[in-house]
C-alpha cells in the first residue's frame, strides 16, 4: 500500500464514523453508499461504504482472509480484489499493514477498505456488495474449527503446566494463546503455529508434555468428536454494528458454554460438519520447539 496521504474533505472526504458490517450475522449481500474512493497507485482504487458485507483482512492478526466479492452500481459491476481494514485519524487514511494501531484504538475511526482495479463507483453512488456466498461458508467454518480445535488442544495439554497461568473459556490453561505464532484459516479448515521456547518454560510449560504427540492429537479428537456430535449452537455476539465493536464467538458446548473474542464469520452449529479433526507436527528451530497444528472440519452431506 503507498503511504497515506491527507485526503480532502466533506462531501468527498473520509467517513467521521466506523464503516457498519454486516458479515458478523452472516449477510452475504448488502447495499451502501460510496463515500470516499481513495486513489493507490497502479490503477487501483480503495472504496470505502457507509455499510457493507464484504468480511475484510486485517493486517495485524490476518487469520481469516478476505471475502471474494463485487460491488455493483448503475448496471456497473467491480470486482474487488482484496478487502483490507482501514484506519482513519486526522485527515489520514492508513490501509492493511500500514495501519500503525490496533483495531478499536481510541480517536480512530476503522472502515473497509474495498480494493477494484480499474474504474471505481462514484462517491454518493449507492452499491450493492455481493460476496461469493460458498466461500464465505467455507471460510466460516473453517474458523470455527480452529476455535474448536485451540479448546481442545489447550484441554490436552493441561497438565503439562506446572504454574498456574491465564485460562482459556473452559476453564484450561491457554496454551494457544499464550505459544500461538501464527494462525490462518482457509476453507474448511486451518493450519495453526506454535512455539516452545524459554517464554513459555519460564511461565511453567514444560516441553516434555510434548513428547507423545500421537497422545496429545487423539486427546484433543477425542474432544472434538464429542462437541460435533453435540450439534451445539453457534453465535456472534457484539456490542454495536461498526467495524471496530467488541464481537465474540459463542459456542454452547455440552459442558459450557464457551466464549471467545473474535471478528470472523462462522458456521450456525457443530452439526454442520460431520467430523473435525486434528493433526500435530513438531520440528526445532532456533533452540525451540515448533508445533504445527492442522484443523480439518468435513462438512455434513
Amino acid at each position: 500500500m503507498p503511504e497515506p496521504r491527507v485526503t480532502p474533505s466533506a462531501p468527498t472526504g473520509l467517513p467521521d464514523t466506523d464503516t457498519v458490517v454486516t458479515y458478523p450475522q452472516g449477510a452475504t449481500s448488502s447495499t451502501g453508499r460510496v463515500l470516499h474512493v481513495e486513489e493507490l497507485g497502479d490503477g487501483r482504487s480503495a472504496v470505502l461504504l457507509d455499510v457493507t458485507c464484504v468480511h475484510p483482512v486485517t493486517a495485524a492478526w490476518p487469520d481469516q482472509p478476505a471475502d471474494r466479492a463485487t460491488l455493483e452500481a448503475a448496471g456497473q459491476t467491480f470486482p474487488v480484489v482484496d478487502a483490507v481494514v482501514g484506519g482513519i485519524q486526522d485527515g489520514r487514511l492508513f490501509l492493511g499493514s500500514d495501519l500503525p494501531v490496533r483495531i478499536g484504538t481510541e480517536g480512530w475511526v476503522f472502515v473497509v477498505a474495498h480494493i477494484v482495479e480499474g474504474s471505481a463507483p462514484a462517491v454518493g453512488a449507492e452499491v450493492d456488495a455481493v460476496v461469493d456466498a460458498d466461500h464465505r461458508a467455507a471460510l466460516s467454518s473453517g474458523h470455527t474449527v480452529c476455535h474448536l480445535a485451540s479448546l481442545a488442544l489447550n484441554a490436552a495439554l493441561a497438565g503439562a503446566w506446572t504454574k498456574d497461568v491465564m485460562r482459556d473459556a473452559l476453564g484450561h490453561p491457554d496454551f494457544d494463546a499464550l505459544a500461538i505464532q501464527t494462525s490462518r484459516i482457509h476453507p474448511e479448515g486451518s493450519v495453526d503455529v506454535y512455539r516452545v521456547g524459554k517464554s513459555l518454560r519460564r511461565k511453567g510449560f514444560s516441553a516434555a508434555g510434548l513428547d507423545d504427540l500421537p497422545a496429545i492429537e487423539s486427546h484433543a479428537n477425542m474432544l472434538l468428536a464429542e462437541w460435533v456430535v453435540s450439534d451445539a449452537a453457534v453465535r456472534i455476539e457484539r456490542d454495536g454494528d461498526g467495524l471496530s465493536s467488541r464481537r465474540a464467538w459463542v459456542c454452547e458446548l455440552p459442558d459450557a458454554t464457551v466464549e471467545i473474542p473474535c471478528g470472523g464469520t462462522h458456521a450456525a452449529r457443530l452439526g454442520a460438519f460431520s467430523s473435525v479433526s486434528v493433526a500435530l507436527g513438531a520440528r526445532d528451530v532456533e533452540g525451540a520447539r515448533e508445533i504445527t497444528m492442522t484443523t480439518t472440519g468435513r462438512p455434513a452431506l
